[in-house]
């Protein structure tokens, strides 16, 4: 019931040895200028109690990276406000691309990955978190991904 990238797609091999880029299981830098936090998004599973999630990255801004990074262990930083960024994972099960979809991160309690809200549009995964998929949908995309087509 999910399925995770373990870096933004902009995150090269070999990137790891600069002095300017991190990658961690939650945040990643590149180059010193671009700032990615993990989140997931939550799709609804339709008729039951269970969330089918992808685990992706969105960009941020400099400024809310640091801020985010600041409260990253503080109890409480579930009240902070909305972070807006770019998704920045591709989800090939999907077209037209996820790359640069918008989306709000909201921070969870310490120890929850942040919850990530895509802009209400007709992208059909925008549209099936909005909506919600059935079991069916999950068992193909589980296909899609554990089986691409090469």
């Amino acid at each position: 019931m999910n399925f995770s990238s373990s870096a933004p797609d902009y995150w090269e091999p070999g990137m790891e040895q600069a002095r300017d880029c991190e990658l961690t299981p939650d945040q990643c830098v590149i180059g010193g200028e671009a700032f990615f936090v993990r989140g997931l998004i939550e799709l609804p599973v339709i008729g039951g109690d269970e969330v089918f999630s992808w685990g992706v990255w969105v960009s941020l801004s400099e400024k809310n990276f640091v801020r985010a990074s600041e409260l990253w262990e503080t109890p409480g930083r579930e009240s902070e406000p909305a972070y807006f960024g770019w998704l920045s994972t591709e989800l090939f099960p999907y077209t037209p691309s996820t790359i640069n979809l918008k989306a709000m991160l909201h921070t969870r309690p310490v120890g929850r990955r942040p919850i990530i809200e895509l802009e209400p549009t007709d992208h059909p995964l925008a549209v099936e978190q909005r909506t919600g998929i059935t079991m069916e949908r999950v068992r193909e995309l589980a296909e899609a991904v554990l089986h691409p087509e090469a």
